[in-house]
């Protein structure tokens, strides 16, 4: 996407929140429309359910019309309504008392994992073997941690959005983050990881 366009959808956006605000359920339909793939991406990588992270979308959506009046238009929509997301995720594992990662449903590869050297039907086997791996580690961690980490590392999101979400301070944040990152590498040592794969898991964090 150009500056242009990029320029053009914030415009659309901005409409559209208009709109919503006002009632309009078509304009937030447009909003669902573009933020739908995002959404559910994030609860699928929190949940690792398919099923489940359909039903958390659409419970996101469902708070973010209905908590509208609330949004601060000083911060970005996209973060607002992915902590509404990421939230409501956290309830559900909370209240299972479990973190959700389905070994039957790996988590979506991160392209740290993958190396270019590794091709033809044995390198995708390493690289399978290398997400595996991670999805194990992953689940490992504590809810607050490993939430940090999707965010930071499949999302790309920064300290202080990250904060945001998690609804604390960034020093907070970093230090989930450093505590993920020993725990993963820790985690590595113990599966016995080879160095190489080990430094694509220290990539990864």
């Amino acid at each position: 996407m150009d500056s242009r366009q990029e320029i053009g959808t914030l415009n659309d956006e901005q409409v559209w929140l208009e709109q919503a605000r006002r009632g309009d359920k078509v304009a937030f339909g447009q909003l669902i429309e573009a933020y739908q793939g995002p959404v559910y991406n994030l609860a699928y990588r929190m949940l690792n359910n398919s099923g489940e992270a359909e039903e958390a979308a659409q419970e996101a959506f469902i708070r973010a019309y209905t908590r509208l009046d609330s949004y601060d238009p000083a911060h970005k929509f996209s973060t607002w309504l992915l902590s509404i997301t990421s939230n409501y995720c956290i309830d559900l594992i909370r209240k299972r008392r479990a973190v959700l990662l389905s070994l039957d449903e790996p988590l979506p590869p991160h392209p740290a994992l993958h190396s270019d050297n590794n091709k033809g039907p044995e390198g995708e086997y390493l690289n399978q073997e290398r997400e595996a791996l991670v999805q194990g580690m992953l689940k490992e961690l504590p809810d607050e941690y490993r939430e940090a980490v999707v965010l930071r590392y499949w999302y790309d999101m920064s300290y202080e959005e990250i904060a945001e979400v998690q609804k604390t301070t960034v020093s907070a944040v970093k230090s989930r983050l450093f505590r993920a990152r020993r725990q993963l590498a820790d985690g590595a040592q113990a599966r016995g990881m080879v160095p190489a794969m080990e430094t694509e898991v220290e990539a990864l964090v």
